[in-house]
């Protein structure tokens, strides 16, 4: 459905305006005016993408879109559109954007504040584009560009000793996946222009088809890119180290929306544009999901660092969410899109409230905590409601989606199933284990409770997973029609329910006999 009105331009553009308006704003100490300017652009881009999700219909396929040529020699096109997977993740994006900004309000107070909340409303709007992209040279061009205010996040506004090692270590990760990545998009023109025209469009690539050794080098190309960004074991070592020094509002934006684009860019470009490749290495990168869900979930039962340990987590889910999109079933890749907005949810909540706590309390060390639920127990029970969301406890909106994931590992091998089904089972013990040591026992130093602008950032988070828990179907209406549109792609169909012939036969005699 073509669009008459820009709408998606205007809904990435209006964060980057905000973004370059805060950063000019004069800043001092504690300014209170780059603030509101940034909880206000948040605000407009929130309402703005309410109204594209009103105009969006399920079952019309890419909509609201806009083509325009863009550097002709190269094919390459000012293309936008979302379907039912980019528009969930477009949301997940604007719905984080206010909350962090709330939350983060006096994460900079001693920094140049318009810089910090200037390069937030940047990171998110570079991020939806990289969403809403149509074209593949402009998705690498954005996904770049994101790098920028993610570098600064880190490495100017973190709290932790090691910030600015932190920061270059994941530049350098970042940068390496994405120099990868460029091989393959150069191999794309290459072999465009060898079959007439150059092209960058997605739709134009997907339906021109690659020969099988081409495509699998290709593939290769994006896939690792997407396994460093999502992250996947063994590329995943610069994670802890980004988390256990930004912020923690940086946190939510770069593993709750930024790494998102890893396992967003597995579905719509490496099994759209590439499915013999994918269905090729599927073993390899199943393998690899389930070294991750059971390693990094491992790791975070060690940690001793709350932020380390809740970015170690999302090494467990990010596997999770990789073996629910490489089961190539219905049921895994709508659990694996469902999770990505889960898992982005249920993490802001405990990064948020671990932020609360650790700058209340001057430590991010769980040890040098104990009975916070005695002096602060609304912290103590937003942090234990985000934990549950975490472990998948039926009610909140990530049981749902862990689910459906565990449902399409099982159709895929009962071996993956039950690997699968181990990142409930060593959740509960992390976050469990964690809830005990900061939040129970003897009482530790006093923090005091939360301020009501702090509950009421959490807040709708916390609705929205209890909301979506009990009826996830909404959001599932959404995704659903996408993820059918994949499966054509790669060629796949789920396997029918089957019976086997004995219970068939006794059921026919039975009513043979009732008869």
């Amino acid at each position: 459905m073509m669009n008459d009105f820009p709408w998606l331009s205007v809904l990435g553009l209006v964060p980057l305006a905000g973004a370059l308006l805060t950063a000019l704003t004069p800043s001092r100490p504690g300014a209170v005016l780059p603030k509101q300017l940034a909880l206000g652009t948040s605000l407009v881009t929130l309402a703005l993408a309410v109204v594209v999700a009103l105009r969006y219909e399920p079952d019309e396929g890419m909509q609201l879109t806009e083509t325009h040529t863009w550097i002709e020699a190269f094919g390459a096109h000012y293309a936008l559109g979302v379907d039912g997977i980019g528009l969930s993740l477009v949301l997940l994006t604007v719905v984080l954007l206010p909350v962090v900004v709330l939350a983060s309000w006096n994460d900079a107070d001693d920094k140049d504040t318009s810089a910090f909340f200037g390069w937030m409303l940047a990171l998110a709007g570079l991020a939806l584009f990289v969403f809403m992209a149509q074209d593949v040279f402009l998705f690498y061009v954005v996904f770049e560009a994101t790098l920028i205010p993610a570098y600064f996040l880190i490495g100017s506004y973190g709290h932790g000793a090691e910030r600015a090692h932190a920061a270059m270590k994941f530049l350098l990760y970042m940068l390496a996946g994405g120099l990868i990545m460029l091989a393959s998009v150069v191999g794309l023109y290459a072999v465009s222009a060898a079959n007439g025209e150059p092209t960058y469009l997605i739709s134009e690539l997907a339906a021109m088809g690659f020969d099988k050794e081409t495509g699998r080098w290709l593939f290769a190309g994006f896939f690792i890119a997407f396994a460093i960004k999502a992250p996947l074991f063994p590329v995943h070592t610069w994670l802890p180290s980004t988390t256990g020094n930004a912020t923690p509002g940086t946190s939510v934006l770069l593993i709750c929306v930024l790494d998102k684009i890893g396992t967003y860019g597995m579905l719509r470009f490496c099994l759209e544009l590439f499915p013999e490749a994918s269905r090729w290495a599927t073993p390899l990168v199943v393998t690899l999901a389930v070294i991750s869900i059971v390693y990094g979930a491992l790791l975070a039962i060690v940690s001793d660092d709350m932020l380390k340990l809740i970015g170690l987590t999302s090494l467990s889910h990010f596997g999770l969410i990789t073996l629910g999109i490489f089961v190539m079933s219905t049921q895994g890749m709508s659990g694996a899109t469902f999770y990505m907005v889960n898992h982005g949810i249920a993490t802001a909540v405990l990064f948020l409230v671990a932020g609360y706590l650790i700058r209340r309390s001057g430590s991010q060390l769980i040890s040098e905590h104990g009975g916070v639920e005695k002096h602060a127990p609304v912290l103590a029970g937003l942090f234990l409601l985000g934990g549950l969301g975490t472990l998948g406890l039926p009610g909140l909106s990530p049981f749902v989606s862990e689910f459906l994931v565990i449902l399409g590992a099982f159709d895929y091998h009962w071996v993956v199933g039950a690997f699968a089904v181990t990142a409930i089972v060593l959740a509960a013990v992390y976050v469990l284990r964690m809830y005990q040591r900061l939040m129970t026992g003897p009482a530790g130093p006093e923090v005091a409770d939360l301020q009501v602008r702090e509950v009421t950032a959490i807040a709708p988070l916390v609705l929205v997973m209890v909301v979506l828990g009990f009826y996830p179907q909404p959001v599932l209406d959404v995704i659903n029609p996408a993820i059918d549109a994949v499966m054509v792609s790669v060629d796949e169909t789920d396997d029918p329910p089957t019976v086997p012939i004995g219970e068939v036969v006794m059921e026919q005699t039975n009513e043979e006999v009732h008869q």
